[in-house]
């Protein structure tokens, strides 16, 4: 097993980037790989319990990952468990991502993304491109 770490300083409050890490309304803005959109979902990540989300590219194609929001303490960690589903919807191989965020100064915040248990390398890597891909997005609804 291995675990990816990506490390922001995201331009907003502590609380503001909290509720972009767990409110639905604010996730749907940066969910998933840029060039893809979720059209189907429960990304509430406020409370402990199950969530999925459907996300959607240009072509058609849709990729659906589901787990357990495992813990949320407010407003500093959300952390939740990770499974992609195959073609026929089974749920696959099961890893750990955690959110912990710190207050950077009174307008910033130090983002940590753990992404735990993840199979081998390559899963890693494309993980590593997807998580980059959304950190964008979140960077871009700050500005």
């Amino acid at each position: 097993m291995t675990t990816l770490t990506l490390e922001r300083v995201l331009p907003a409050p502590l609380e503001t980037v909290f509720d972009f890490v767990t409110r639905e309304q604010n996730l749907l803005k940066w969910w998933g790989p840029e060039g893809l959109h979720v059209p189907e979902g429960d990304l509430d990540f406020t409370r402990v319990g199950p969530w999925y989300s459907v996300m959607k590219n240009a072509e058609g194609k849709t990729y659906k990952v589901s787990g357990e929001v495992t813990q949320v303490a407010a407003p500093n960690l959300v952390a939740f468990t990770w499974g992609w589903h195959d073609e026929t919807d089974r749920r696959g191989h099961e890893s750990r991502v955690t959110i912990e965020l710190e207050a950077d100064g009174s307008d910033r915040t130090r983002m940590t993304l753990r992404h735990e248990g993840l199979a081998d390398e390559e899963s890693r890597d494309n993980h590593e491109m997807g998580w980059t891909s959304s950190l964008r997005k979140l960077e871009t609804a700050f500005t």
